[in-house]
């Protein structure tokens, strides 16, 4: 049984935010080492921050599309996931009717009723409702896990803290209400038991189930830092840090000891997929430092990512995958104007879709996005009332921070170059 130090050395000070990935959690054995993590430091107020389990986020869109598109195989979708849970679930537990099981079902109940009825929502909205449940029932399984552990804990809904807007899929913060929120709800908790939570979900003002982007769990940790005024936010991950390339695409990958906010933030923008680009801000709003650490090797050192000046001289590669690349030329040859950008900007804004690089020449702008058929539709249809649109798909993205000729030279040799620009920091190369 863990007990917490006496009350009076357990102040604010000692308050920080875990985040644990899906990775992190995709088995019995994932979620136990959880708790030998947790174990580690048994002095911390700890609020715990929990992505689904697994893939469960893939498998929930797939059920998602399967509904919208009104196929005969929902049902068969969603007894996978529940058989998957379950597993784990008889994996952790010896007593057959611990109440985990029903908590879980129950969860999966608000699916069921869904389903039930004809999808007449839109798209963005049912996707919240329908693909936020795994971030319950993970949270809800880490929670009686831990509690069964003798590491008392509460678990604490997400949604009634981290309070958006109505914009489905991305959810715009509030953050007065909900910093307020959290820190005069959640901090009196935290001084005599852990906070197990969800990430990638809030809610709105009329109690609907919000998300706050892809991936968006490391923000859900940096929220609920700044609103407990924490002291650290640590990153559970896969990987050893931060490193220079994804280490499944590369060989002899080097991780880095440090990086400030700033280097961070750009490398989150041009699409480093180990840390959810909206995390740093607030973050470096409150100088809370930032940890990404390997669940697999708690004892290592991981990243600092902190308001530090140090520059980096090893060169960042990311890779995206699965890129469109859209030309947009004006039907009478005219300047491509800033009225005719701000309108291009407006159109991929409605449609939430982010130009990964961008290009402008005298008649036309070209575009790199990543390809997501079910708005690109809608996108081209909406582009082509002004436009003459031309795009090439199965597309890769090379961008290189602090980019070297000769490298960059390696990846482009005998392919296609689409589109090439660089900067003195950055330089972005897409290729056939």
């Amino acid at each position: 049984m863990i007990s917490f130090p006496n009350a009076s050395l357990h102040h604010r000070y000692m308050i920080e935010v875990y985040k644990f990935g899906g990775a992190s959690s995709k088995d019995a054995e994932g979620i136990k080492n959880i708790a030998y993590i947790l174990s580690l430091k048994p002095e911390l107020q700890l609020l715990i921050v929990v992505s689904a389990i697994g893939k469960t986020t893939n498998a929930l869109e797939e059920l998602l599309n399967a509904y919208v598109d009104r196929k005969d195989n929902t049902i068969d979708i969603l007894d996978a996931i529940k058989v998957y849970h379950e597993k784990i679930i008889d994996d952790l537990f010896d007593d057959k009717a611990h109440p985990v099981y029903d908590d879980v079902a129950n969860a999966f109940v608000e699916i069921e009723w869904i389903l039930e009825e004809e999808p007449y929502d839109s798209y963005d909205y049912l996707y919240d409702q329908i693909v936020s449940v795994g971030e319950l029932v993970s949270s809800k399984i880490v929670s009686h896990y831990l509690n069964s552990s003798g590491m008392a804990n509460q678990w604490t809904d997400a949604r009634s803290y981290i309070q958006t807007d109505n914009t489905y899929r991305r959810g715009k913060v509030d953050w007065e209400k909900t910093s307020d929120r959290i820190k005069e709800q959640l901090i009196p908790v935290l001084r005599n038991q852990y906070i197990v939570t969800q990430g990638f979900i809030g809610g709105t003002s009329e109690n609907f189930t919000t998300t706050l982007g892809r991936e968006g769990s490391d923000y859900s940790a940096a929220i609920f830092a700044t609103g407990l005024g924490a002291r650290a936010v640590t990153i559970w991950k896969d990987v050893p840090g931060v490193l220079n390339a994804d280490p499944k695409l590369f060989t002899n990958t080097k991780k880095y000891e440090e990086l400030s906010y700033r280097e961070a933030i750009e490398m989150t923008y041009y699409g480093a997929t180990v840390i959810h680009p909206k995390t740093i801000k607030p973050l470096q709003n409150k100088d809370i430092p930032l940890y990404v650490k390997p669940f697999n090797a708690p004892e290592e050192s991981g990243t600092r990512i902190t308001n530090t000046d140090l520059k980096i001289t090893e060169p960042a590669v990311i890779i995206k995958n699965n890129q469109i690349l859209i030309s947009l030329t004006t039907k009478d040859l005219s300047f491509i104007t800033e009225e005719h950008i701000s309108m291009i900007y407006r159109s991929f804004a409605d449609f939430a879709i982010k130009m990964n690089v961008v290009q402008v020449s005298a008649t036309s702008l070209s575009g790199c996005i990543d390809s997501d058929q079910r708005t690109f539709t809608r996108l081209i249809a909406l582009l082509e009332e002004k436009f003459i649109v031309k795009y090439n798909g199965d597309l890769q993205l090379v961008t290189m921070r602090h980019y070297e000729r000769d490298l960059l030279h390696e990846f482009t040799q005998g392919r296609t170059i689409m589109l090439e620009q660089s900067s003195r920091v950055t330089a972005q190369v897409v290729l056939k």
